[in-house]
């Protein structure tokens, strides 16, 4: 997102704290001035004041989101809010009561002048963080890190998103805050630094993190536009330096890769290793935002496999600037934090991106054609876990509820591999001349970040830009519920697609575990996302089983060699039992032994001469 400056008279002067915060400026809009103190940290919280807009209701609601954008689960960021006061000019509590997790009643609103709460973290929480994403959730750890996801720290009153707001944070000097966000100014006061960031609607507030640690950062300028990236390793095993040539390569390919798509002048990565040895962030990945990311890994990774994680992920949520920046619909345009409403469109805001960050890897030669196929096999491999008849508008639209939500992982998956079959077929319809990245950079000129398009008028506007043929294609693979026959479209570009039976360990395939650690527990339990081998399938075993015992043994993090060990030795027929939780009860899986496989699917070219038709597709496929 291009960033806006409301109210460019306030620029270089600070706020003065009085009644609604209003300003004198030419649209005589009102600002919402909040204050974050990270000095004065009380039980590992900070406390939050926000001043309030000129309300004339008798009554109002104030809100902390539910859900936020770029998240597909309701995380009640509400529920970290403590110690709420509402109060008037003259210091006086408001009546306030509690509608529920998210959202505070405030009586005599037009006489409020000024609410405070107190903001727990989540990353120290030991019971799975309440649930929330590493990389949406937030971290509180004085004098060290804050990790400020905004939206779990500021909120919105009713009806008034729309209105700009003035960011004051109170920080010790030695700590700098990294963001996306115009810094306005910084003011010294006794070795207290008050940084202030101006946010031209909510929206903007909860789409730019703030990362706030002992400075290790660095920045570079690409083709007018400043990367910037900031780390935080709290036991000192890596430093921004080790790990920015990487970025650096890999973002000016995404950007050669991207053409005329360009309108972001500024992008932020935020990385955040986590301490394994403590109770601390346990989910790995990132979440997107339109101008920055926030990046959560294990702080014990070793730097090569950093700079692979950081160019997998990292470039996924760079190739958010092209959807849903500048493509989305108007329920992301008009987001619901607190009454969502979602776009049927994840193929295209996750699958689509998911596919240009494998895409451009091996379009600008990072990586190598069969390493691409490997990837994209992997991916259907992978889908083949979730139900392939849901039609992806409808998984998409109740990706929030039951059964569909347990199928969100596949907008990876399938969604990415819907992308692949529509670029196959867009490039076999034009004779190679346009894709799916051509089809992109048109709908990027019709709409734009200031313009949502109607959920249901995308896909007519797609086949308006390209072919007929392509609303057969959207009718049958996407909004219908018939599976994708990969191996037709792969045929067209001289693509052979063959499967075979590939013996696995019980615990691994190669160096790739079914099974995984809960760090703050450290017990063992099935991982989510993958395919699991014929053996495991064949004990019944579930994504999220939390082992308990292997043939009547207790195993945990220190005893998994052993596990994996003894499991190489168990002979066919072999009676074998594993004791699992299974969401709060007790399971018991049993089968006789026999030798695991798992479905390999296998992508490689055909031998065809260099002036097939196939080939000559093949070639503006991944090379164009």
């Amino acid at each position: 997102m291009v960033k806006k400056v409301v109210l460019g008279v306030l620029l270089g002067i600070s706020l003065i704290a009085c009644k609604g915060g209003a300003v004198v400026g030419q649209d005589q809009k009102e600002i919402i001035a909040v204050t974050i103190d990270l000095v004065e940290v009380v039980d590992d919280k900070v406390q939050v004041s926000i001043m309030a807009p000129e309300i004339s209701a008798k009554q109002t609601i104030f809100y902390i989101p539910k859900i936020v954008p770029g998240t597909y689960s309701e995380d009640n960021y509400g529920e970290l809010i403590d110690d709420f006061v509402a109060l008037d000019n003259k210091g006086k509590r408001l009546e306030v009561s509690r509608l529920d997790k998210n959202s505070w009643k405030i009586k005599n609103a037009n006489k409020l002048t000024k609410i405070t709460y107190w903001v727990n973290d989540t990353y120290d929480i030991i019971t799975g963080e309440k649930g929330v994403f590493s990389p949406a959730g937030t971290n509180i750890d004085k004098d060290n890190n804050f990790m400020l996801n905004l939206h779990a720290f500021v909120g919105y009153f009713e009806g008034e998103q729309e209105l700009p707001y003035q960011l004051n944070i109170k920080r010790p000097k030695h700590l700098y805050g990294e963001t996306s966000l115009p810094r306005l100014h910084e003011r010294d006061s006794l070795g207290v630094i008050t940084d202030t960031f101006m946010a031209s609607r909510y929206f903007q507030v909860t789409d730019n993190p703030i990362m706030y640690a002992k400075p290790d950062t660095t920045s570079f300028n690409l083709q007018g536009m400043k990367v910037k990236l900031s780390m935080y390793s709290p036991n000192g095993l890596h430093k921004v330096t080790d790990i920015a040539p990487e970025i650096e390569r890999f973002i000016t390919a995404q950007k050669n890769f991207l053409g005329s798509i360009d309108n972001t002048n500024v992008y932020t990565i935020l990385l955040y290793l986590t301490d394994v040895d403590k109770p601390d962030a346990q989910g790995y990945g990132a979440l997107e935002h339109h101008t920055s990311t926030t990046v959560v890994l294990p702080e014990t990774m070793p730097l090569s496999e950093l700079n692979k994680s950081m160019r997998d992920v990292v470039s996924h949520e760079f190739f958010h600037i092209i959807t849903p920046l500048n493509i989305h619909a108007e329920e992301i345009h008009y987001f619901g934090y607190n009454t969502p409403k979602m776009s049927k469109h994840l193929w295209m805001y996750e699958g689509v991106t998911e596919y240009f960050a494998n895409l451009f890897q091996v379009n600008q030669g990072l990586i190598s054609t069969q390493e691409f196929y490997d990837n994209m096999a992997e991916k259907i491999q992978t889908s083949r876990v979730y139900n392939d008849t849901i039609p992806f508008t409808t998984l998409s639209e109740n990706v929030l509820k039951p059964p569909y939500k347990d199928d969100y992982y596949n907008v990876y998956q399938k969604g990415a591999l819907i992308g692949m079959a529509l670029d196959i077929r867009l490039r076999e319809l034009s004779g190679g001349e346009k894709g799916i990245l051509e089809l992109m950079k048109q709908l990027s000129e019709k709409y734009g970040k200031d313009v949502p398009f109607k959920d249901e008028q995308l896909i007519d506007d797609m086949v308006n830009l390209t072919y007929p043929e392509i609303k057969t294609f959207f009718d049958t693979y996407v909004l219908g519920n018939t599976p994708i026959p990969y191996q037709e479209f792969l045929a067209k570009v001289g693509v052979s697609y063959t499967t075979n039976n590939k013996k696995t360990g019980v615990f691994l395939d190669g160096e790739i575990p079914f099974i995984d650690v809960k760090p703050a527990s450290e017990e063992l339990f099935f991982r989510e996302g993958i395919s699991y081998n014929s053996f495991l399938e064949q004990l019944g075993v579930k994504a999220g089983d939390v082992i308990q015992k292997v043939n009547g043994e207790k195993y945990d993090v220190n005893r998994i060699f052993l596990l994996v060990l003894r499991s190489q030795n168990w002979k066919d027929g072999q009676k074998i039992s594993i004791e699992v939780l299974r969401e709060g009860e007790t399971k018991i899986l049993e089968a006789p032994y026999q030798q695991p496989y798992i479905k390999q699917v296998k992508l490689k070219n055909e031998i065809l001469p260099s002036s097939s038709k196939k080939v000559k597709l093949r070639k503006a496929w991944l090379k164009a």
